[in-house]
């Protein structure tokens, strides 16, 4: 019971004290409170620059006003959604799953580029290292990101478990680093032997400066994973919930928007939102990642010290 009420405090600090039950319209006075998981390394303000220019069109052409916050984790951004503090969310397609299960967060859109709505995550080795298939990495260690974390977490899992690896009994020690970027530089500095993480933050991690491409190989290739959604509280009026699915289904068409203003996931340009998309996007990822249940994830937490 004390650690649940200290969880309540630390949410509220965490998201600038906003009463639970209030009730927001999208107005000046009253914006939409939208909280963005903390992607590639936590960063919130690296984060919060890749959606601005997204929410701010959406307001210019829409009046729809909007807070635009990073959470401090991807749990806190699922918390904050249920516990009502906010109205609008961009979380992984796991913890979307999870919030929604939970009855804090329904779809609203899911970014489309180059025509689909999928990403891909990889197991990644050091260049220079002797693993060049699944089994060398028997007796080896592991980093993954965030536990709900499709990407970094959920789905390197997978890829292990398929390839007849099983993550519990064969890996010497396991990581929780917290973030894609975190689990990378693990690899890099040599305290891990392979690291999980999304393409999309591989690359912006080297276009950063952060990382050399050419110390990693790639290992394992995950199949397609439902991009990051942007969610939307089920308690939102009717006539709020139509008006962002127009807005943000339009913003791609609608003239004097920039295309380069439609940003998603690392800041990359998308082709558009589609607020078509309906849960039987998520619903296939089951067939990956549903073994990784709530027992399974606490064994991967207490081998890796979490």
């Amino acid at each position: 019971m004390r650690f649940m009420m200290l969880m309540v405090v630390l949410v509220s600090l965490c998201f600038g004290g906003f009463p639970a039950k209030a009730e927001r319209t999208g107005t000046d006075a009253s914006p939409l409170r939208v909280l963005l998981i903390p992607a590639d390394g936590g960063t919130e303000d690296g984060t919060r620059a890749d959606f601005l220019p997204l929410f701010n069109a959406i307001t210019r052409t829409s009046g729809i006003h909007f807070d635009v916050r990073t959470g401090q984790s991807y749990a806190a951004v699922i918390e904050g959604m249920c516990a009502g503090q906010a109205e609008i969310a961009w979380l992984g397609p796991v913890s979307y799953v999870e919030a929604h299960k939970r009855g804090c967060a329904d779809l609203l859109a899911i970014e489309e580029r180059d025509g689909g709505s999928t990403y891909y995550a990889g197991i990644f080795v050091s260049s220079a290292s002797g693993v060049d298939n699944p089994a060398d990495l028997q007796g080896k260690s592991i980093a993954l990101g965030s536990q709900h974390s499709a990407s970094s977490f959920s789905y390197p899992l997978s890829m292990l478990s398929k390839a007849g690896v099983d993550p519990l009994r064969d890996l010497s020690a396991i990581r929780i680093t917290g973030s894609h970027a975190n689990s990378l530089l693990a690899l890099q500095n040599g305290l891990v032997d392979a690291a999980g993480a999304s393409f999309v933050s591989f690359e912006r991690a080297v276009n950063q400066g952060g990382l050399k491409a050419s110390d990693f190989r790639l290992l394992m290739k995950s199949d397609p994973i439902p991009n990051p959604p942007i969610a939307m509280h089920p308690g939102l009026s009717a006539q709020v919930k139509a008006s962002l699915r127009k807005s943000f289904g339009d913003i791609h068409e609608t003239p004097g928007i920039r295309p380069e203003s439609i940003r998603g996931y690392g800041g990359k340009q998308m082709d558009r939102y589609n607020t078509d998309a309906t849960d039987a996007l998520f619903e296939a990822m089951a067939g990956a990642i549903g073994f990784i249940d709530t027992d399974y994830q606490a064994a991967i937490l207490q081998k890796s010290g979490s």
